[in-house]
């Protein structure tokens, strides 16, 4: 895939046709300890209805760890298989609330699942979920990957790949990659750019090793910046903003 990368500073330009956002759960909380803030997710879906208005084709996938994470504490007494499939219907819960404040928005939106459940959502199919698109939908990813033992980290890896996205973004608490958590230690070193290799070899937290591994292999970039900022998602596609851009040596990195 032959991927133009943006500028960090200047830009005005996208160079990106279509793109994957990666929303963790935890980002839909907003000040709560559980569930979702109504007014965090009206927030998300006006940055993604901004970058959509500048003509980029927009899919998600969306975390689930705001109600159910399989790997939590409260999981520990379940079957790990059983627990991820509750983690997924997590996932479809929280799509489903993202669908609805889009619409509220005027944002055309779809649900796919890779879990079927017809009367709520459609069934994950990828010819359908280009076609939705390239008719300017967003289309939304849910249940992950439908498999347990996979996280929704892969399953954004594994969906921008299919979907043939120009970049994989990871919206998290932070702006970009640092060397250990800035809110813990005061030493922790931001990081502009990284090689996947790199980021595998210093286990840095980004995601987990498969999706950076999927990534890799499909030569879909990484970049990572603040969801917490209003307009941030809208910055980093046109290059602005603070972020850390993953990708091959070959391309600049």
């Amino acid at each position: 895939m032959d991927v133009a990368e943006p500028s960090q500073a200047g830009a005005t330009a996208c160079p990106y046709r279509r793109v994957l956002l990666k929303v963790s759960g935890e980002a839909l909380m907003g000040k709560r300890d559980y569930g979702l803030d109504a007014e965090t997710l009206d927030r998300v879906a006006g940055d993604i209805r901004t970058v959509v208005e500048m003509g980029i084709q927009v899919c998600l996938v969306v975390g689930g760890g705001n109600i159910f994470r399989g790997v939590s504490v409260a999981a520990r007494s379940i079957e790990r298989a059983t627990a991820d499939y509750m983690g997924m219907l997590a996932t479809v819960m929280n799509s489903l609330a993202l669908q609805s404040a889009l619409e509220r928005q005027g944002v055309h939106t779809r649900v796919q699942s890779a879990i079927p459940m017809s009367q709520v959502c459609e069934p994950y199919i990828r010819r359908r979920a280009v076609r939705h698109m390239e008719k300017n939908r967003v289309v939304i990813f849910a249940a992950g990957t439908g498999n347990p033992f996979f996280t929704t980290d892969t399953a954004a890896a594994l969906r921008a790949s299919e979907m043939g996205c120009n970049a994989l973004l990871k919206g998290t608490k932070v702006d970009g990659v640092y060397t250990a958590d800035p809110n813990q230690f005061a030493f922790a070193e931001r990081l502009d750019r990284l090689t996947y290799h790199q980021v595998l070899a210093r286990d840095l937290k980004v995601m987990d090793a498969t999706a950076i591994s999927l990534a890799r292999e499909n030569g879909i970039p990484i970049l990572v910046f603040s969801i917490n900022k209003p307009g941030a998602f809208a910055d980093v596609m046109r290059g602005d903003g603070r972020f850390t851009i993953i990708a091959d040596e070959d391309r600049g990195v």
